[in-house]
C-alpha cells in the first residue's frame, strides 16, 4: 500500500501507534536503570553481572538491527514489526520472573532481537505513509515521543519500584506491546521494497559480525578502562577490519544489503555522524548524572525520572518544531543548533557541584533535551528523504545502528575516562589505602566497599570513613566536571564539520511513490 492510499486522519493514528512502539523499546534500559540496585540484591549479581544485563540487550540490539531492516525491506514491515514487538515481549516476561543474573543476561539478549526489528520498520512504514510534505513533521513526532524515555522510563521504573518487585520493569512491557499489536493489526497497512531483490547473505552476516565486535569491544573497554587489552582493542580492530571488508563485497554485490553509495552522499554521512555524536555525549553523559543525582544529591529513583524530565520535555518540544525549523532554516543551521545546545549543557553541568542548586541543573537538562529534539528530529528527517523508498528500512537501519554505536560509545568512552580521572584523586586521598583496589575504580565501588568493610572486625574508625566517602564525592565531581567538558568539545568540533557538510537546504525526497 502506498502513502497515497491512506487517509490522512489514518496516517496519524498509524504514527501514534508506530511512536509507542519505538517508545517501549527506547525506554527499555531507561527503565531498567533504577532497577539495578535491587535486582543485584535480589539474584546476587555481581557488577560485572549488571552490567551485562544492560549491555547484552545494548549489543544484540545494534549487531541485528540493520539486518532487521533489509528483512522489513524484503518480507513485509509490518509483518516483520509484529514478530519482533512478540518476541520483545515473550523475552520481557521471561525476564521478569529470571531467578539468576545468568538467565537474565541470556533473556536481555533476546529483548535486544525483538527490539532491532522496532526503529527501522517503524521508520520505513511513516516513510511509506506519509507523503514528502509531512514527512517532517511526522519523523518529528516519532522522534518526540523516543525522547520521552529519558525520563518516562526512570519515572515508571521508579513508582513501579515503590510497590512491586524488580520484575515488573520488565511484565509492564507486555500489556503495551499487546495493545500495540492490536492496533498494528487493525490500523497499519503492510508494506514492502516494490523491487524484491536477492537476500544478501553475505552481506546481513558481515554486518552483524561487524558491529557485534565492533561494539562488543567497546562494551569491554568501557568495563576495564583497559583499551590495548586483546579482547578490547582486538576485538575493536576485527570490528573496523569487517567493516572495510563488507563495503568491498557490498560494492561489487548485483543487489546488496547496504547502499554503501549512500555514504557517498555528504547529507547522509554528516546526518548520521551527528546522531551518533549525539547519542554519544548525552547517553554517556546521563551515565554519570545518575550517579550525582543519587549518590551525591541523595536523590531516590523516583525523584531521578522527575529530575530528568526537563530532558524530555525540551526533547518533545525541539523534535515537534524540528521538521518545520528544518524546511524554514535548513537542516544545516537546525543540527547545529541542537549539537551547540547540546554542547552548552554539557559544559553547564561541568559547572555544578555537590551543592548546587537544582534549578541550574534543571536549566541544563532542558538545554541538552532541547539540543537532542533538534537533532533526532532533523537528521532522522534529512536521512529518510535521501534514501529510497525501496530501501527505507535498510536505510533507517544504519541511521538507528550508528546512533546506538554513539551511544554505546559514549557510556564506555565517557565512563573509561571518568574511572581514569576518578581513580587519579581518589589514590591521592591519605585513607584510599585502607581499602581493596575494588574502591578506586569508581564512587559506587567506593560507597558499596565502604559499607562492606564497616562491617568488618578489622575496619577503619567511622572518622577514616567518613572521610574516605567525603574525598570520593570530591573526586567524583572532579571527574565529571573533566568529562563533560571533554564531551562538550567534541560536540562543538562535531557541530563545526557538520557546518561544512550538511546541506543548506532539505534535498528532493528520493523513490516517493504516487
Amino acid at each position: 500500500m502506498t502513502n497515497t492510499q491512506l487517509r490522512q486522519g489514518r496516517r496519524w493514528t498509524v504514527l501514534a501507534v508506530l511512536g509507542t512502539c519505538f517508545l517501549v523499546v527506547m525506554m527499555d534500559n531507561t527503565i531498567l536503570n533504577v532497577a539495578l540496585p535491587t535486582i543485584q540484591r535480589s539474584l546476587s549479581a555481581s557488577n560485572s553481572q549488571l552490567q551485562w544485563a544492560v549491555d547484552a540487550y545494548i549489543l544484540v540490539y545494534a549487531a541485528l538491527m540493520f539486518t532487521a531492516g533489509v528483512l522489513a525491506d524484503a518480507l513485509g514491515r509490518r509483518r516483520i514489526l509484529v514478530v519482533g514487538l512478540v518476541v520483545f515481549a515473550v523475552a520481557s516476561a521471561l525476564s521478569s520472573y529470571a531467578s539468576t543474573p545468568e538467565e537474565l543476561i541470556a533473556w536481555r539478549a533476546v529483548m535486544g532481537l525483538g527490539g532491532a526489528v522496532v526503529p527501522p520498520a517503524t521508520l520505513a512504514i511513516i516513510k511509506d505513509s506519509f507523503p514528502s510534505s509531512d514527512q517532517g513533521k511526522a519523523l518529528g513526532v516519532w522522534s518526540a515521543i523516543g525522547g520521552l524515555s529519558v525520563a518516562f522510563g526512570p519515572i515508571l521504573g521508579g513508582a513501579l519500584l515503590e510497590r512491586f518487585w524488580w520484575g515488573s520493569v520488565f511484565i509492564i512491557n507486555v500489556p503495551i506491546v499487546a495493545a500495540c499489536l492490536l492496533l498494528i493489526l487493525w490500523r497499519v497497512p503492510e508494506s514492502r521494497a516494490q523491487t524484491r531483490a536477492r537476500m544478501d547473505l553475505p552481506g546481513l552476516l558481515l554486518s552483524a559480525a561487524a558491529i557485534a565486535a565492533l561494539v562488543y569491544g567497546i562494551i569491554r573497554g568501557g568495563e576495564t578502562s583497559e583499551w590495548l587489552r586483546a579482547d578490547t582493542l582486538g576485538l575493536i580492530v576485527l570490528g573496523l577490519v569487517l567493516a572495510v571488508v563488507l563495503v568491498a563485497v557490498e560494492r561489487r554485490t548485483a543487489h546488496p544489503a547496504m547502499d554503501v553509495s549512500l555514504f557517498k552522499n555528504p547529507a547522509f554521512t554528516a546526518g548520521t555522524t551527528s546522531i551518533a555524536m549525539a547519542f554519544f555525549a548525552l547517553t554517556g553523559g546521563t551515565f554519570l548524572l545518575v550517579f550525582y543525582i543519587q549518590m551525591v544529591r541523595d536523590n531516590s529513583p523516583l525523584e531521578l525520572g522527575l529530575i530528568l524530565l526537563p530532558v524530555a520535555v525540551g526533547s518533545v518540544a525541539s523534535a515537534l518544531s524540528s521538521g518545520a525549523m528544518s524546511k524554514s532554516r535548513g537542516p544545516r543551521f537546525t543540527i547545529t543548533l541542537g549539537l551547540l545546545l547540546l554542547a552548552a549543557s554539557l559544559a553547564g553541568i561541568a559547572t555544578v557541584g555537590a551543592d548546587t542548586a537544582l534549578w541550574p541543573v534543571e536549566i541544563y537538562l532542558g538545554l541538552a533535551g532541547l539540543g537532542m529534539g533538534f537533532v533526532m528530529g532533523a537528521t532522522t528527517t534529512l536521512v529518510m528523504l535521501v534514501v529510497d523508498a525501496d530501501k527505507a528500512g535498510s536505510g533507517a537501519a544504519v541511521n538507528n545502528t550508528l546512533r546506538q554505536v554513539g551511544a554505546a560509545l559514549g557510556v564506555a568512552v565517557m565512563g573509561s575516562l571518568y574511572s581514569v580521572v576518578y581513580r587519579d584523586r581518589f589514590d591521592d586521598l591519605p585513607a584510599s589505602g585502607l581499602l581493596p583496589d575494588a574502591a578506586h575504580d569508581s564512587l559506587s565501588g567506593t560507597a558499596t566497599t565502604v559499607q562492606a568493610v564497616s562491617e568488618s572486625p578489622n575496619a577503619p574508625s567511622p572518622s577514616e570513613l567518613e572521610s574516605i566517602l567525603s574525598g570520593a564525592q570530591d573526586a567524583f565531581m572532579d571527574a565529571q566536571r573533566i568529562t563533560m567538558a571533554a564531551a562538550a568539545a567534541v560536540l562543538v568540533a562535531v557541530a563545526v564539520v557538520g557546518m561544512l557538510w550538511l546541506p543548506r537546504r532539505l534535498p528532493e525526497p528520493e523513490g516517493e511513490h504516487s
